[in-house]
């Protein structure tokens, strides 16, 4: 069941912004406006800060976005961006590249992009093989032309979006693509319209684990819109069970319906997300 936002009517003390329809929601972001320099603050780059886009290398994030972040990052305990993608193109992508107090986590978490700084370990020797053996893999299995494969460095993604039948497409890719994540020693992962092969132990709620253990936050917000969303919802959950306050926010759409079921609060898209940050960013400047 999709669940909607609503917009408080107390807005003397939060003025826009949207209220959780959850009990742990609404606890969530009480601890958040609470104690800001305690607050972490986690978003998802793809369909949450920026728009699905046909070429993901033209994706950016919306102007309204970008300013919420920077407006953020000096009032918020912690500010982090936490994506599939490459850790220093997300950075340029969101507009925080030169913004000191915003960390990227790229990767899922296997790079981090800090202070104009890269961190990454060695890739895994799998991936060398998956990347020289997908091109046949395709053939093999029949893709059509409008598959096409997005070489992310530390991952490989098989988009079917422009496919005569994207979900048709994926479907058929599926199994293989299984089979090669299996003898190669990667693990896949579904997506809006695309199969990522990436390292195992390499996704968004590990990193959120990581980040928490290292910053100690009050509280959480964590706000995604994909699949690959799922073990940061989980993982905020679990937080939230274990005494650390959290808040869920998806950015709505109608390919991920699933992720909406689990949300606290559930914006329209994009520019949804951005109002909710740059409410935060107005309370926690008091």
């Amino acid at each position: 069941m999709r669940i909607e936002a609503e917009l408080t009517t107390d807005r003397s003390a939060v003025p826009e912004l949207p209220q959780p329809t959850t009990e742990p929601g609404r606890a969530g972001l009480a601890a958040l406006i609470a104690e800001p320099a305690r607050a972490l603050i986690a978003v998802d780059f793809d369909g949450t800060l920026s728009p699905i886009v046909e070429d993901p290398a033209q994706a950016r994030a919306t102007p309204a976005a970008t300013a919420a972040l920077r407006r953020l990052a000096p009032l918020a305990g912690t500010v982090a961006v936490i994506t599939g993608r490459p850790a220093a193109d997300a950075a340029r992508f969101a507009g925080v590249a030169d913004v000191q107090d915003v960390i990227v986590l790229g990767h899922y978490g296997r790079q981090r992009w800090e202070r104009g700084e890269l961190t990454a370990p060695p890739s895994p020797p799998g991936l060398a093989v998956a990347r020289a053996e997908l091109p046949s893999v395709l053939a093999a299995a029949s893709a059509s032309k409008g598959t096409w494969v997005e070489d992310k460095g530390e991952a490989l993604a098989v988009h079917t979006r422009r496919a005569e039948d994207p979900p048709a497409e994926l479907q058929l890719l599926r199994d293989p693509l299984t089979e090669l994540a299996r003898r190669t020693g990667l693990m896949i992962e579904p997506g809006r319209l695309v199969l990522e092969l990436r390292p195992p132990g390499s996704d968004k709620g590990h990193a959120i684990r990581e980040l928490v253990a290292e910053r100690q936050p009050a509280a959480i917000l964590f706000c995604g819109d994909d699949l690959g969303d799922k073990p940061a919802f989980a993982a905020v959950e679990e937080l939230r069970k274990n005494g650390t306050a959290g808040l869920l926010v998806c950015s709505g759409s109608t390919e991920v319906p699933e992720l909406a079921a689990e949300a606290d609060l559930v914006v329209d898209g994009p520019a949804g997300v951005a109002a909710v940050l740059a409410a935060l960013a107005a309370s926690f400047a008091g």
